[in-house]
């Protein structure tokens, strides 16, 4: 190397002279080193990184950016840089041609370094043309080349001041060349506009990080504008940026689509190269294979396409620049330590020039910003690949579950396949932040393990061993903690089952006065849920005692055994602090490997499902032929055979059935003979075994349970198609939907709830009908759309709609029905029996055939004179229905007076069964007990459109201190503050003994060795422990306090709901409660808690290194108020910004998995009508809606740690630049502490904001269980000195005077001023027309409803003056809903358990159900499913009439069932209650007239007044209303 200087030449130096570069106060380096390797490290690094950057800009290509004044001003001073540099080369030959030959190094550099500048500057022309509009690997370059040029420039100017200046021409070119590439560094640090051709971005708000430039994605600046917006007020919808391009769910699932797509087709050639090479083999392929061909067949395992290989084929290389940065985080990572110790080094050693120590704090800064840099952009791609995850899962989930088969829909539950897009692609975004710890973790701790060997020689092994041996007893903490977890889980899980009984069924619980039992179950399964709680807690005591005293326990064996294994082994400052910081460098990987590899655990078993979920059968698409058939036929059957899986048994057998175009054909048949089922058929949602099928153009399916979406009414019935307002009114008119609209609070454009809550069941069949005639297609499939009707409004719809005159005529309509008045209009009839057509025929034709048929007509059509009414009370009947349909009092099932009880039968046990025994149905069950409990919400009609339930609001704003204080008092404030003391504590025993260690290294040394280890090691061990000790009892107090806490406020919480009056439920739906019950209460219990913990932790740990620091170099306190208050003001930054983001985030989850679950139930009409696409398109918008919340909250956390971790990088800095400048008076151990104390801090401050923006973020679910534990209460349930007598009521008597009640304050009154008596042992029937207030007055008997005004007396006692309980608890009621709770049998009877078991099975006798109890294997102990749904409706109507029987008071209100019950059942009711209460008091709510003929007398309400009041026989007499309906009945003549 000296020759190439030319050692003796004019350049005349050594490469390198340590005498001019290191012992001198006034360093530089030899002009060789300069001109040689200074000069190239920035051409070595961009020779280096081109082929890769050239590679990478010819596969991205984003569009050309037109040449700017700024690009062109790159280009000539790139052009001119070169120019410069080959001035010097040809300088160097004139002086060759001069014969005064320069060293070679004058002709090497000027040319490498000028071919550099030339292919830098095409580079930026190129870069251009790419569309590349910040360059990062320019930008470094120009960098590096200008940091290697400030060296020679310093030189130069001395030299120049000492000597003047020789070479003159190479002074000057180099002073151009350095001005030059200033200029350069400058420009290329602006970014260039954004390219043209680029794919045009619609949107309205895009996201800043696409066009920022290099500088402010490495420090997330791009974000800065976000995080100043949401300090000055809460961030909305409406300023969060667009998704990028990349991140859209359009473009990763269609990615993983087909990655996945060219799996499953790898598998399958596979599969047939397999049985192809087999056949080779077995060389007789025309006969039978042999039974060992067979075995070898089934032998050979399936192999199943791999959802983990896709996965990675998809993100993988994206991921992969993730672990490159995490590489380089992790080797930085050890500089710092040796830094210390060369820093240690320069603080004994006083000669050392003072430059040493300041270059060696300007690199611990360095090194600890790069490393802060580097790792951020690791944890943002990690992130990223996490969100992409999550939305690519969902969305092939999504899009699989739109295809799947009805058997594989059915091994899974809705809740099930949810669960795989929330909780399983949940468990993959979690997984990917620290997925690259797998490497990671141990090349750290092999890192961590040389140098420490370097440090203390084999001594490490000891505190190596110590290390691996806490490994198991972490492992084991977690094993338990999730064994515990899942126990907990299953208490939480059947809380919150009971609780959601408990708000379905709460108006049941009121009036029977149940509360108080249920009440009490739920406390126990909380206090267990509570008990599992405590033990994880001591768990996570020790977990934390491991987790801070590891390092410490490592340290100190490592030491101890480090002095006693020979004296003559001195534990100095550099070893102890090196050693210490080495050994936190170990903490992280060493807990984070277990909790690695349990997440990798979970995500394989997420992987498996997800896999199985994918694997599903998917429908035959080719099932039904779309193509055209014979002319004039719409529907072809031939020899059909269908079934619903390919392993059960066929439901239709040998179909055959030809539809004409234009003709209606109804089909018939009894219950379950598989009428549903053909409809399924033609729509191609069955197994199609034979046969063939043909369907010719678009369909409507109108689906026996309605599907409602949660959307307005008029997006239910347009259904995506354009709007024509003309066909719109017509349908609505036809339909009979107009008198609704009138009612419903926002007309059509009323928002409907999740499954069509707030209409009743014949609304929503309407509707449903609606948005089939609307859709105006060929072939109309209508499964029985008129029986959730009244009589009235299915005779208008099928002459509006179906019938020969109705607006579809001329369609081709197939309609499932059992309304037998309408079968002489249809053109033809087909019936079903026993999954067989059995006949078909015009009406005419099957009655002169004398079949089936004709004999079941005959049974059933006496006379139909109901049928043929006028449509003229129908109008004031159905405003009246609507109303009340609003307010969910129970007269809600559509009326239905019919003629003649035979008739009857027949339809209702077909509209209550039919839906319970075809198996189309089989989910529908619960679906049919959801459309029941039609959502009360009614408020007066109002103008203006008014959303039907309030929505709840996403908090704003900074969390009031008011709630911290809650929290605080309900843990109490003097374990708050005891929690404290012991942190201070613990953190000055960690001081202390940190202090002693320093303390210790500066013992002298007496002849090679130092006195008094055994003490020192002692003491040190003792501090060490105090602290462990005192982590632990804090940790332990902290869980215990929130633990209590948490049971306050869940049985304030209880408490309160349990007093709420009905009204309450009435306008807030269930899942806003159960959500107080679940989701708050368990952030409550388990994430309150351990976020105090560890803001505690990181709070007292900050604030410890502050002190030492100032105590050991007490000029850093003039540091510490400006670095103070840059923390505290991008801490109040980013909380404003995060906390609001989250929330956010948190709201437009749900609609991602609720959008998910309609479109489960509801996948087979969006199939029939083809709108599978949009539904896709809607999913997506939703996840991305979602995802645009989440993206900036992942960014925030970054920009955050950026501008923290600097503050703790300036830590650093000052606290090794103040030890330089203080040496004279500081011990190396003073410096190891200080500095050392310093290196962590960084971790704690980032923490410590993260915390503090976690809590505020989380506190908020104490300030709505608090709202909900507040809201106001019903009178109290007992009032000592108020207590009736022990048997009142003794007579039954109950008077109303001048009685009026409304069912919320602001509403019409319901009932008016009613003044009435009933006697002792009266038998009352109430009737009137739907809304007239029938129900009303029972509730107000139980005071569901209080008195607006007057009275109303039981045997003389106000009503108004007792105790809820004490009133209710002595008046029975058999509701018209029957209510099951799950449990046995027994505690749905006799939840307090007051009755015997003789009074018990005397009960069910009485009520008809001793028999089948008594079938039953547990008796009384039978268990009920979750609303009883494994009991037929009948059944549990007879359940509550046994509950009547064993309460047996005075007084008995009977809430008649109307369709929901058959009239078997019905007629044992009635034949009981006249047996068994013959001397209470009873009043009836009658929907049919003929069970209060025989009452004493009836009383009839008209609009919330009495309007008769009269025996039967009067009320006939007089011809007023009473007449009128029973008239209609069929009653009166």
């Amino acid at each position: 190397m000296d020759a190439f200087c030319g050692t003796g030449g004019r350049l005349g130096s050594k490469f390198w002279d340590s005498n001019i570069t290191l012992y001198t106060d006034n360093p530089d380096l030899t002009p060789c080193f300069q001109y040689t390797v200074i000069a190239w490290i920035p051409c070595i690094f961009l020779w280096v990184l081109l082929p890769f950057y050239i590679i990478y800009l010819k596969y991205n290509r984003k569009g050309y950016i037109v040449l700017s004044v700024r690009s062109k001003a790159k280009t000539i001073f790139g052009v001119l840089l070169w120019c410069v540099c080959w001035a010097d080369l040809f300088y160097s030959f004139h002086a060759l041609v001069q014969n005064d030959p320069p060293p070679p190094v004058f002709f090497v550099t000027p040319l490498i370094v000028g071919i550099t500048m030339i292919v830098a500057t095409i580079l930026i022309q190129y870069e251009r043309l790419r569309g590349v509009q910040s360059s990062g690997v320019l930008i470094i370059f120009w960098f590096l080349s200008t940091l290697c040029a400030i060296i020679p420039f310093r030189s130069k100017v001395m030299s120049s001041v000492r000597e003047g200046v020789s070479d003159r021409f190479r002074f000057t070119t180099f002073f151009i060349y350095f001005f030059l590439l200033v200029v350069e560094l400058i420009l290329s640090c602006f970014k260039e506009a954004p390219p043209f051709f680029s794919p045009v971005r619609s949107d309205c708000n895009p996201c800043p990080e696409s066009d920022a430039g290099f500088l402010s994605r490495l420090t997330f600046w791009w974000f800065t504008k976000m995080a100043i917006l949401g300090y000055r007020r809460p961030v909305e919808d409406k300023d969060l940026w667009s998704l990028n391009e990349d991140d859209t769910s359009k473009m990763v699932v269609s990615k993983l689509i087909k990655e996945w797509e060219k799996e499953k087709n790898k598998i399958r050639t596979s599969e047939v190269n397999y049985i192809k090479t087999q056949e080779i083999e077995l060389n007789h392929v025309d006969e039978k294979p042999t039974e060992s061909d067979v075995l070898i067949e089934n032998n050979k395992k399936k192999k199943e396409p791999s959802f983990l290989k896709v996965l990675l084929k998809t993100f993988g290389s994206f991921f992969l620049i993730g672990s490159v940065f995490k590489l380089f985080q992790d080797l930085l990572s050890f500089v710092n330590p040796q830094l210390l110790s060369i820093l240690i080094m320069f603080i004994k050693d006083g000669q050392a020039p003072a430059w040493w120590g300041f270059t060696i704090a300007a690199l611990m800064f360095l090194s600890s910003v790069a490393q802060t840099l580097i790792l951020h952009q690791h944890f943002h791609y990690c992130f990223v690949t996490g969100m992409r995850l999550r939305s690519a899962i969902t969305g092939i989930i999504y899009r699989k579950s739109l295809v799947i088969t009805n058997a594989a829909k059915r091994s899974s539950t809705v809740g099930e396949v949810v669960n795989l897009m929330s909780v399983d692609a949940q468990r993959f975004q979690d997984l990917t932040t620290f997925l690259n710890m797998l490497w990671s973790a141990p090349l750290q701790i092999c890192l961590a393990l040389y140098f420490l060997w370097q440090t203390l020689g084999p001594s490490v092994l000891a505190g190596v061993a110590v290390m691996v041996l806490l490994i198991p007893i972490n492992a084991f903490i977690a094993m338990k903690t999730r064994a515990f977890q899942v126990e907990q889980m299953q208490y939480k899980d059947s809380r919150i089952k009971l609780m959601n009984e408990i708000l379905n069924g709460i108006k049941v619980l009121k009036l029977y006065a149940w509360e108080p039992s249920f009440c009490q179950k739920v406390l126990e399964i909380r206090s267990k849920e509570l008990n599992v709680l405590k033990k994880s807690a001591y768990l996570n005591a020790l977990s934390t005692f491991a987790w801070t005293s590891a390092p410490f326990l490592v340290a100190l064996t490592t030491f101890a055994v480090y002095v006693s294994v020979d004296e003559k082994n001195i534990l100095d400052a550099e070893k102890a602090f090196v050693s210490l910081s080495l050994f936190n460098i170990l903490r992280f990987p060493l807990n984070m490997l277990p909790q690695v590899i349990s997440n990798i655990a979970q995500a394989s078993v997420s992987i498996k499902r997800i896999q199985n979920f994918l694997a599903n059968d998917e429908l035959d698409l080719a099932a039904v032929n779309k193509e055209k058939s014979m002319s004039g036929v719409a529907i072809a059957v031939r020899n059909g055979t269908f079934s619903w899986a390919k392993t059960n048994d066929p439901v239709l057998n040998n179909i055959n059935l030809l539809v004409p175009s234009g003709s209606l054909v109804a089909i018939v048949g009894h219950v379950g003979c598989g009428k549903s089922s053909l409809v399924s058929a033609l729509l191609g949602e069955m197994e199609k075994m034979e046969g063939d099928v043909t369907v010719r153009g678009s369909l409507a399916y109108v689906s026996q349970q309605a599907w409602i979406q949660n959307s307005t009414l008029k997006d239910n019935i347009l259904f995506g198609r354009a709007e024509s307002e003309k066909n719109y009114k017509k349908v609505l008119e036809a339909c009979a939907l107009l008198t609704d609209l009138e009612v419903l609070p926002g007309g059509d454009q009323t928002e409907i709830g999740e499954k069509g809550i707030n209409l009743s069941g014949g609304q929503k069949q309407r509707v449903s009908l609606a948005r089939a005639v609307y859709s105006n297609s060929d072939v109309f499939l209508l499964d029985d759309p008129l029986s959730a009707v009244d009589a009235h409004v299915a005779k208008h719809i099928f002459d509006n709609v179906i019938g020969p005159e109705g607006l579809l005529r001329g369609k081709t309509r197939l309609l499932v029905t059992h309304g037998i008045s309408f079968l002489p209009q249809v053109d033809h009839i087909v019936v079903i029996v026993d999954g067989k057509v059995s006949e078909m025929g015009s009406y005419q034709e099957l009655l002169d055939q004398n079949g089936a048929f004709a004999e079941f007509l005959r049974n059933y059509s006496f006379d139909d004179h109901v049928e043929e009414e006028e449509l003229t009370i129908l109008d004031e009947e159905e405003v009246l229905l609507a109303e009340e349909t609003l307010s969910n009092h129970t007269d809600l099932v559509d009326n239905e007076p019919i003629a003649n009880e035979a008739r009857k039968k027949f339809i209702r046990q077909i509209s209550v069964l039919s839906s319970d025994t075809e198996p189309s149905h089989a989910m529908s069950t619960r679906r049919r007990l959801c459309e029941r409990k039609t959502s009360e919400t009614a408020t007066a009609k109002k103008p203006q459109m008014e959303k039907l339930i309030q929505t709840e609001t996403a908090e704003t704003g900074r969390v009031k201190m008011t709630v911290f204080w809650q929290y605080i008092k309900a843990v109490g404030l003097a374990v708050a503050l005891f929690i404290c003391f012991l942190y201070c504590c613990q953190n000055a025993s960690a001081i202390g003994a940190n202090v002693w260690l320093s303390d210790w290294t500066n013992e002298p040394v007496i002849n090679g060795t130092q006195q008094n280890t055994q003490w020192r090691v002692g003491v040190y061990a003792a501090l060490g422990l105090l602290q462990g000790v005192l982590v632990m009892t804090s940790s332990f107090t902290l869980a215990m306090a929130g633990i209590g806490a948490a049971r306050k406020l869940h049985e304030m919480l209880l408490d309160n709901k349990m007093h709420t009056p009905q009204s309450f439920y009435d306008t807030t739906p269930i899942g806003r409660i159960i959500n107080r019950f679940s989701k708050d209460i368990y952030v409550i219990d388990e994430v309150i808690p351990p976020t105090i913990l560890m803001f505690l932790a990181t709070f007292f740990t900050s604030i410890s290194t502050m002190i030492v620091i100032v105590c050991s170099t007490p000029l850093f306190a003039v540091v510490i108020i400006p670095l103070a208050f840059i923390y505290f003001f991008v801490q109040r930054f980013y909380v404003a910004t995060s906390r609001q983001l989250k929330r956010l985030e948190s709201v437009s989850r749900s609609p991602v998995y609720s959008h998910f679950s309609e479109t489960i139930t509801g996948a087979s009409i969006i199939r029939a009508y083809g709108r599978q696409s949009s539904f896709v398109l809607l999913s997506d918008h939703k996840v991305d809606e979602n995802q645009k919340s989440y993206y900036p909250g992942i960014v925030s956390n970054r920009w955050l740690g950026i501008r923290v971790e600097f503050v703790g990088n300036c830590v650093v800095l000052f606290a090794a630049l103040f030890a330089v400048i203080g040496r004279e008076n500081l011990s190396p151990g003073l410096v190891g502490l200080s500095v050392s104390y310093a290196l962590q801090v960084t971790m704690s401050l980032n923490w410590m904001v993260r915390m503090t923006s976690d809590l505020e973020t989380n506190i908020v679910a104490v300030e709505r269980v608090k709202e909900y534990s507040e809201t106001e209460t019903e009178a109290p349930w007992a009032i000592e000195d108020k207590k009736p007598p022990e048997d009142w009521p003794s007579r039954g008597e109950v008077e109303f005077s001048n009685y009026s009640v409304r069912y919320r304050s602001g509403l019409d009154l319901v009932l008016k001023n009613l003044s009435l008596g009933v006697k002792g042992g009266e038998k009352v029937g109430i009737v009137g027309r739907t809304g007239a207030g029938k129900s009303s007055m029972t509730l107000c008997l139980f005071r569901i409803l209080e008195a607006a005004e007057g009275i109303i007396k039981i045997d003389g006692v106000n009503i108004s003056e007792i105790g809820l309980h004490n009133l209710r608890s002595m008046l029975t009621i058999i509701p018209q809903d029957p209510v099951l709770f799950s449990g046995t049998l027994r505690m749905n009877l006799d939840p307090f358990e007051k009755y015997s078991e003789d009074e018990l099975w005397k009960a069910l006798e009485l009520s008809n159900l001793k028999k089948f109890v008594s079938s039953q294997t547990e008796k009384l102990d039978y268990e009920c499913s979750e609303g009883g749904e494994n009991l037929s409706v009948g059944q549990r109507q007879l359940v509550c009439l046994a509950r009547a029987l064993l309460r047996k008071t005075r007084i008995l209100v009977l809430d008649e069932a109307t369709a929901a019950i058959d009239l078997e059942t019905d007629d044992l009711i009635q034949m009981t209650i006249r047996t068994q209460f013959e001397d209470c008091t009873v009043l009836t709510i009658a929907h049919r007239l003929n069970t209060i003929m025989d009452y004493t007398r009836v009383l009839v309400l008209d609009k919330g007044k009495i309007a008769e009041f009269d025996t039967p026989t009067n009320l006939i007499a007089s011809r007023g209303i009473f007449y009128g309906m029973a008239k209609d009945a069929g009653l009166a003549a």
